[in-house]
């Protein structure tokens, strides 16, 4: 089996760059690229965090077979992503949603915080707003989501989500296909 070469098509599949896989698995873009090049050999740690940002773990990607397919994650299976330049933090709250339909994440916004400048694209995006408040602009537009309160949309124009707040923020999100 040519290890590197099922990362990498895994990878593709997702629809993942080298540089997104690297931020999910606190790896570097160069080394994700040698390792699908078979130029470096993950240890099993590595390759273990490798397999989960890709949705998948060593028994199905030595054996293909997905009947013991996750169901339930535990804290610690979230994987966290510091942004300090954007006052944000993302929380992945199910490591393999790659693999599946929707991805869900939690985004916790400081004051002052915000998310990604996010391109059109093809999928749908809901967003629930567990604490705080935030400010979800759509394009031109711009509407206060409460905690409490919901949004959804059509991820067909520019989007993002700030909190122009004095206090935190925090929202789940998920989009559709997954995108984060």
């Amino acid at each position: 089996m040519n290890i590197g070469e099922k990362i990498k098509r895994l990878r593709m599949e997702l629809q993942l760059t080298q540089a997104e896989l690297a931020d999910r698995t606190e790896l570097t873009k160069g080394y994700i690229s040698q390792v699908e090049r078979d130029l470096a050999s993950p240890s099993i740690a590595t390759l273990q965090d490798l397999l989960e940002a890709l949705g998948t773990n060593l028994g199905e990607f030595f054996s293909g077979d997905e009947s013991d397919r996750k169901v339930v994650f535990k804290k610690a299976d979230v994987f966290v992503k510091e942004e300090p330049d954007y006052g944000m933090a993302i929380n992945w709250i199910v490591p393999n949603a790659q693999k599946n339909e929707m991805e869900p994440i939690i985004i916790e916004l400081e004051a002052g915080g915000m998310s990604y400048d996010d391109e059109p694209h093809h999928g749908e995006e809901f967003g629930y707003v567990l604490t705080g408040e935030v400010e979800l602009v759509l394009g031109q537009n711009r509407y206060k989501v409460k905690k409490g309160e919901s949004f959804y949309y059509k991820a067909d124009m520019e989007h993002m989500i700030k909190n122009s707040s004095k206090e935190p923020a925090t929202i789940l999100w998920v989009a559709m296909p997954p995108t984060f």
